[in-house]
């Protein structure tokens, strides 16, 4: 495993991170499902624990997944491990008609911060970030006031912002013009390359970058199929519709997976390994359900040649275009 800096902070995180969104299990708020299906207790641990074993030191969560579960789970199996980073995000909770509610005042953050460290069995989170808030929150600033009174506090070393997915720039800016923060969260894969600009100037002024959604739900991966079917309580089952499908698996065929042979690695493998050919990114967070989804994450990372990451690069404009407009509007 390598390990790169995260940002200007005094954090060396593990290249690739488990994303804990999947073993946080079913959850339903409202009639909206918010997880990626069931999870198994003792396999999530077991998977834990191989990632340890991988040398993985960074672990992401947040108090909404699964409502609580995936952090108690980190709880339960890192508790305060020194040497171990927690990453986790606030803002968003179930409220009072049973529906998601966002919520960014400062003492909901406060208090949600003292249940997260309850949950995590933890003295201080090492990361916490704005769980996709927007510019109404953050100039409404009690987010901001909320996190650095934690942070001054001790209960969180270091803090920022998970970007939104389609239009990540107006909040990214605000943070950059104000000197807010130590770190981002983003979305950033093969296929959705919009936040790149923004990789690049947080870098230069010392922010630590999480890529997320590194496989795009599981399509760059190579598992999924046309004929691939979503439980209904698995998220993907209204994002991941069959004409998304169809167009994502075209443009892998022609125009990607020929150089899984070149480099003598895998769909997962390629995807991650286009991620981290910019030293700018801190860590990837793919999501782990299995001891095996570790080894596939971990063991066929590769270094692309500078060619092959600029054609890679370019296929977001000439052929993924259509597809981002497709997945903005499904949601």
């Amino acid at each position: 495993m390598n390990y790169r800096a995260f940002g200007n902070t005094n954090m060396q995180v593990s290249e690739i991170g488990f994303g804990t969104w999947a073993i946080g299990g079913s959850a339903n708020v409202g009639g909206v499902e918010i997880g990626w299906g069931p999870s198994d207790d003792a396999v999530s641990i077991a998977s834990i624990h191989a990632a340890l074993d991988a040398g993985i030191n960074f672990f992401d969560t947040a108090d909404f997944y699964g409502l609580g579960h995936s952090e108690n789970l980190l709880g339960k199996t890192l508790a305060n491990k020194k040497d171990i980073l927690i990453a986790s995000k606030v803002g968003q909770r179930i409220g009072p008609d049973g529906k998601i509610q966002i919520d960014y005042t400062k003492q909901y953050i406060i208090d949600a911060c003292e249940q997260s460290l309850k949950r995590l069995k933890r003295d201080t989170i090492d990361f916490h970030h704005l769980h996709v808030a927007r510019m109404t929150h953050l100039e409404n600033g009690e987010c901001i006031e909320a996190m650095q009174q934690l942070q001054v506090q001790g209960k969180i070393r270091y803090w920022g912002i998970s970007l939104i997915t389609f239009n990540p720039f107006p909040e990214a800016d605000f943070f950059f013009n104000n000197n807010f923060g130590n770190g981002f969260q983003l979305v950033f894969n093969l296929i959705n390359q919009k936040a790149l600009p923004i990789v690049e100037a947080a870098a230069a002024k010392g922010y630590g970058i999480i890529a997320r959604m590194p496989l795009q739900f599981g399509l760059l991966s190579g598992n999924i199929q046309p004929t691939t079917v979503f439980a209904a309580d698995d998220h993907r089952s209204y994002r991941l519709v069959p004409g998304i499908i169809e167009k994502v698996i075209t443009i892998l065929e022609d125009h990607v997976w020929q150089l899984l042979e070149k480099y003598q690695t895998t769909a997962a493998g390629l995807a991650l390994s286009y991620i981290l050919s910019y030293k700018e990114v801190s860590t990837v967070i793919p999501g782990i359900r299995t001891p095996k989804h570790v080894a596939l994450n971990t063991n066929h990372i590769v270094a692309l040649e500078k060619a092959d990451q600029l054609y890679l690069r370019q296929l977001y404009e000439t052929q993924w275009q259509h597809v981002m407009q497709l997945m903005e509007k499904q949601g």
